[in-house]
């Protein structure tokens, strides 16, 4: 076991820092010793199905072969939603006209309505008692930081949602809806900041971001009552061989890291996995996630040669060919989107261009990653900042001319946890208009989020259309700019690794089938080509080859990106 068991237990960090695995290994563990345990997966970008090797249901626990005890389920957003809008718009089919509950239909198209869809499932597991009832364990995977933070906040905030709103109505729909659900939500609350019942586990790896951002997440999380914190270092690496640099690299700074860890992290209790020769996948690999490492198998496999791949300034040199445009980074938690998309900027900015990298990430550190000098602007799409801009205009507008009344319905229906995803969406359709004349260099959120903001785009529409305001001509254009290769280029970025080269040849299907065709693939933080001498970092540098393999076989322009000090190794 890696942390103190507990009835509830969360695991959750920034993308690619493996909690998965870890929350995975733990359930194994626990079920393992004898209790029946639920691990559920909150992730919309979850791949608990490839690391456990079993095909799990979106609705219903499923048992995990091979482990007596243990179940497992997915809660997918898409599904969630589906069932939320048929419960709530369900009662008012026959009683209400057709053209009524079509509005109200439309009305629970919105991405906001994904979200809120899968908490409801997130907390019935949480609050009902009987939902969980057969259980010793519930361990949840939790969506990345930013992510995750929103999910936890929102039981409050729509509690306060129902206590001010006195007229019934809301983005979601009819409340009525929603306030049968009202004690489920707080229980979930009550729930979460229950010390005895939940524990909240920090993954995080050796390197100082991602140090920073579990320390972020712990403040964040006291901030609402949370405060059982535990702490899991993945993929500490120690050099077995002298003389190898590569290796000597990847441990000293990951020593480093740790002994610059902040100050919040210190008190809590601290577990350090090592860095193996490949991601745990599959139950016995996940069992092992703590042994010694696995290379000895590793080098018995069969080799499998790798296709050439073209340098990162082939790619900088065809992304300038167009002289303006939007460039977007997209890829799984933790492969490396931020550095890519701030490489991709600052190349651009050294010929002379004009050119603004900003970020849709919650959990991003794009103002670290490139510095703003000479064509080069660096940005972040703030959330907050982004909602209190809209909440002003709408206000100084569409409010302008309303009595008294009729601001005061206005400010009720701008309080909704809604607005800060319809403003923050209008940001994004603002940075993307700036691609007219000039670079705009966009590292998105990972690929869950990513996908959902652009499914929902034609469904914003309706719905910014529908708020006070009404679209800009920014939301208007946003999708036939996305879906013009001409003027928007989609970087996919993965690892040399099963489920970040899987993950993002899922996205490469679902961008085509709304229109969108990628640009170009880049492989991050690739060992090959590298010379190594340490058995863990062969091993590895033997198994990508398999997946740049992979690569080959879905796109023509794929670019590989060595390892360097600046980059961390991730898994799953």
């Amino acid at each position: 076991m890696f942390v103190q068991a507990a009835p509830i237990l969360f695991f959750t960090g920034k993308g690619g820092v493996g909690k998965t695995s870890v929350a995975c290994a733990t359930a194994i563990a626990l079920a393992d010793g004898g209790k029946r345990v639920l691990l559920v997966s909150t992730d919309p970008a979850s791949n608990l199905d490839e690391v456990l090797g079993v095909g799990l249901s979106t609705d219903v626990a499923v048992g995990v072969s091979g482990v007596p005890g243990l179940e497992a389920m997915n809660i997918d957003p898409e599904a969630a939603a589906r069932a939320y809008r048929e419960r709530v718009v369900g009662p008012y089919r026959g009683l209400l006209p057709a053209a009524t509950v079509a509005n109200i239909e439309e009305q629970l198209s919105g991405a906001c309505t994904v979200e809120i869809a899968a908490f409801d499932q997130f907390a019935r597991l949480l609050g009902e008692p009987g939902a969980t009832a057969g259980y010793d364990h519930v361990v949840f995977d939790t969506a990345p930081t930013g992510h995750t933070l929103r999910l936890l906040e929102l039981p409050g905030a729509w509690t306060g949602f129902f206590d001010t709103n006195t007229t019934g109505t809301s983005c979601l729909g009819p409340l009525s809806g929603l306030v049968s659900e009202r004690r489920t939500y707080a229980a979930a609350l009550e729930a979460l900041r229950d010390g005895e019942r939940t524990r909240v586990v920090l993954v995080a790896r050796p390197d100082v971001s991602s140090l920073r951002e579990a320390s972020r997440t712990a403040e964040e999380l006291g901030a609402l009552g949370i405060e059982r914190l535990a702490l899991v270092v993945n993929g500490v690496f120690e050099a077995s061989v002298a003389g190898d640099p590569v290796a000597d690299a990847l441990a000293r700074r990951g020593a480093e890291a740790l002994a610059g860890m902040p100050e919040g992290l210190r008190g809590l209790d601290r577990t350090q996995l090592p860095l193996l020769a490949r991601a745990p996948m599959g139950i016995d690999g996940l069992r092992a996630l703590s042994t010694p490492d696995i290379a000895a198998v590793e080098a018995a496999e069969a080799p499998v040669v790798a296709p050439s791949c073209g340098s990162f300034v082939e790619l900088v040199e065809a992304l300038a060919e167009a002289g303006h445009g939007v460039i977007l980074t997209m890829g799984k938690g933790g492969v490396g989107k931020t550095t890519v998309a701030a490489q991709i900027a600052t190349a651009l900015a050294s010929r002379g261009l004009a050119v603004h990298l900003t970020t849709t990430d919650p959990a991003a550190h794009v103002l670290e990653a490139a510095r703003t000098e000479g064509t080069l602007q660096v940005s972040r799409i703030d959330p907050r900042v982004e909602t209190e801009r809209y909440v002003q205009t709408v206000l100084a507008t569409a409010g302008a001319e309303l009595d008294a009344a009729g601001r005061a319905l206005l400010e009720e229906d701008l309080r909704s946890p809604c607005t800060e995803e319809i403003a923050v969406f209008q940001a994004f359709a603002q940075a993307v208009a700036e691609g007219a004349s000039q670079f705009v260099v966009i590292d998105t959120a990972p690929t869950g989020h990513t996908l959902l903001l652009l499914d929902a785009a034609e469904a914003y529409h309706r719905e910014v259309l529908r708020k006070p305001g009404g679209a800009s001509e920014a939301v208007r254009e946003l999708l036939p700019r996305l879906r013009d290769p001409d003027f928007a280029r989609v970087v996919l970025v993965t690892l040399p690794e099963a489920t970040p080269v899987h993950e993002a040849a899922q996205l490469q299907r679902d961008l085509e089938r709304a229109g969108i065709l990628p640009f170009a693939w880049t492989i991050n933080q690739a060992l090959t080509g590298l010379t190594v001498t340490d058995p863990v970092l062969q091993a590895r540098q033997r198994r990508e080859a398999r997946f740049i393999a992979e690569v080959g076989e879905l796109t023509r322009r794929r670019v590989l990106v060595p390892w360097s000090a600046g980059l961390v190794l991730a898994d799953t």
